[in-house]
């Protein structure tokens, strides 16, 4: 038997005697006159107006005197200490829990604030009640949970123990409530769209399947919010968004999860000109609730969204770190380039395929202060509206810094003849083998075909907070999906 099965049968043998003795070691009810932080900020007023207090919270240690012993406990905000004494509870009620309670369990105490002889806030308990007997003892302080791995598989034990995870996940609450409150003041309606499709749309992603029982048949679990979201474009509504969970069944990473949080909202009568302006104060606004400035540290590396945006011409950056034009390339020069790069791809993958996985080994890494790429070729955005000027590239940006993508956005396709093909193309590489190549959606041709005003679109994910704080993306997620223990889950 192990130390940690032989502490748990101690504490079920004290249950038991608890039982015996007709105490209950998880009432429903009990007793809090304030949070540990508000009884510490308020301690002078309640000494002077000779207040009774109760404090509620998890025994953090236990220092014991002869007949009486000092007790620290913790909530969610604070530690506090109690004075135990066996003269002031009696006897019988000191025994009980000198024998009984432990390190973990969370409990009840009434008494009186007082200033300890080390100038300490205290309370001189009364009365201490159990509201919780813990058959486990959690992690303390000094030791914690030091294995991230062990941190993210039990969340509630890394939070018990850490107040800066604690502190983070109120920051995240932080993060969406900003981006929502922007978007309404700016005349945006939320709205919500299902999690559940016919056919998945709007990114390149493979899809989740699950089974509907009582209709008898698969869904997709959406991998993006998007065409749901166009729709409502084409039932009058001018703008619209969404903060929703999506699903993508591919690979895990610093930057990546398979199941995670992202807004997309939709604007008609809009391009992606207009849609510049919008998105820079909409950055600004969430970094400065969050870092109180809009200056952000990541990597050891300090930037400012306060500054001017620069504007980069994708085919210009990509010839400039590549030496291949865009303009004028073929799929073998692309597959010669990616086996320089030892960039692995399948025998059937296409001109956008090969692009996009040659600009994130080359391209993407250089973009260090936040700016926007824009009119990549037509080949790697299926919903996108081709530029005026050069039908052959896409009226599509991309918020970048610090080498990585923070959003996407474009003026969006609404000519359904040009969608089609487009979807027709998608569905030859799916066809070829490629999972990720969109689907045709035929609902969604009909909805254009109705007529679909101009409009632009952005989203953007977890991953821009992920970034604002500085920590890889699984761990700003309060339960991350895991593998097995002891399998590797990350993939540098």
């Amino acid at each position: 038997m192990n130390r940690q099965e032989e502490t748990r049968n101690i504490r079920l043998e004290k249950l038991k005697k608890l039982k015996e003795l007709g105490i209950d070691a998880y009432p429903s009810e009990s007793k809090r006159s304030k949070s540990i932080a508000q009884i510490k900020n308020d301690f002078s007023s309640i000494v002077k107006k000779n207040e009774p207090v109760f404090i509620v919270g998890r025994i953090n240690s236990i220092r014991k005197h002869g007949g009486s012993c000092f007790v620290d406990i913790r909530d969610s905000d604070d530690t506090f200490q109690l004075f135990i004494k066996k003269d002031t509870i009696g006897e019988k009620q000191f025994k009980g829990f000198v024998e009984l309670f432990d390190i973990s369990d969370i409990i009840e105490a009434e008494g009186e604030l007082f200033t300890s002889k080390r100038g300490e806030q205290s309370l001189m308990v009364k009365k201490v009640r159990l509201l919780s007997k813990a058959l486990r003892a959690v992690p303390d302080d000094h030791y914690g949970l030091k294995d991230i791995e062990t941190r993210l598989r039990k969340r509630y034990l890394d939070m018990v123990t850490n107040k800066e995870t604690r502190e983070l996940f109120v920051k995240k609450a932080l993060f969406w409530q900003t981006i929502r409150q922007f978007m309404v003041k700016n005349d945006y309606l939320e709205v919500e769209t299902p999690v559940l499709e016919n056919v998945p749309g709007g990114a390149e992603a493979e899809p989740f399947i699950t089974h509907h029982n009582k209709l008898d048949r698969d869904f997709y679990l959406r991998i993006s919010l998007e065409l749901p979201l166009k729709r409502l474009l084409v039932g009058g509504y001018n703008k619209v968004f969404e903060i929703g969970r999506i699903f993508r069944n591919e690979g895990l990473s610093h930057e990546h999860l398979q199941d995670y949080t992202q807004l997309e909202f939709y604007w008609a009568y809009a391009d992606y000109n207009d849609l510049k302006k919008f998105i820079v104060k909409l950055f600004q606004d969430v970094i400065k609730k969050i870092n109180g400035s809009t200056q952000v540290t990541n990597q050891n590396k300090t930037i400012d969204f306060g500054n001017k945006w620069e504007t980069y011409d994708y085919y210009k950056l990509f010839k400039k770190y590549t030496k291949i034009d865009l303009s004028n390339t073929s799929l073998e020069e692309l597959k010669k380039k990616a086996d320089e790069l030892k960039i692995k791809h399948d025998s059937h993958i296409r001109k956008g395929r090969l692009i996009d996985l040659i600009y994130k080994k080359c391209v993407r890494p250089n973009l260090i202060e936040p700016g926007f790429l824009v009119d990549p070729p037509v080949e790697i955005e299926p919903l996108a509206k081709r530029c005026a000027k050069d039908p052959n590239r896409v009226q599509r940006l991309q918020v970048l810094a610090w080498g990585t993508e923070l959003g996407k956005g474009f003026t969006e396709l609404n000519d359904p003849l040009d969608q089609r093909k487009r979807f027709e193309e998608q569905m030859k590489l799916r066809e070829a083998g490629d999972k990720e190549a969109q689907l045709i959606d035929e609902d969604y041709i009909e909805a254009m075909e109705y007529g679909m005003p101009p409009n632009t679109g952005f989203g953007l994910s977890e991953r821009l907070f992920s970034v604002l704080v500085d920590k890889p993306i699984r761990e700003t997620v309060i339960f991350p999906p895991m593998k097995e223990e002891g399998q590797l889950i990350i993939k540098n």
